[in-house]
């Protein structure tokens, strides 16, 4: 797995442990009610079960951003894509381009749709992946047809 370059300020870097920086986003109250629906931040214990899980089902990587890692973004082998940006760093159109790399991604894989399952309280996520293109499909699942591209 290679880092994926997006534009001249985003990068997505392979997953490595670095628990210095990501238990910093999971420490987050508010992350961690809009990533997991928990009012827990996670221990070091829950944050590296996470990231194996996600190696191990898919890929994995930080979000770069003009040199600092500011999030994850990953796309599991069952189509479904998952991000998480610090606070400091929403807003700024940074999780869309991160979005539409991993749709990119599940082209390449053959995947035939990329899922989300987002919150029904999470009004920001659902308006980012709506933003990309996802509908809809469940009262928590938005799907982006990737057959729509061809």
């Amino acid at each position: 797995m290679n880092a994926r370059i997006i534009d001249e300020n985003i990068r997505l870097i392979p997953y490595y442990r670095n628990d210095e920086v990501s238990l910093l986003w999971y420490q987050d109250p508010d992350i961690c009610k809009q990533v997991d629906n928990r009012d827990e931040p996670y221990d070091i214990q829950l944050l590296h079960n996470m990231y194996d899980y996600l190696c191990e089902n898919g890929d994995c990587y930080y979000i770069e951003y003009n040199g600092a890692l500011i999030g994850d973004v990953s796309l599991r082998n069952n189509s479904e894509a998952a991000i998480v940006i610090c606070k400091e760093y929403q807003n700024r159109h940074i999780g869309r381009k991160c979005i539409e790399e991993m749709i990119k991604l599940a082209k390449e894989k053959g995947m035939a749709a990329v899922i989300a399952n987002i919150y029904s309280f999470n009004l920001q996520s659902q308006r980012m992946f709506e933003a990309i293109g996802f509908v809809k499909t469940g009262e928590e699942t938005y799907e982006f047809d990737l057959r729509s591209m061809d």
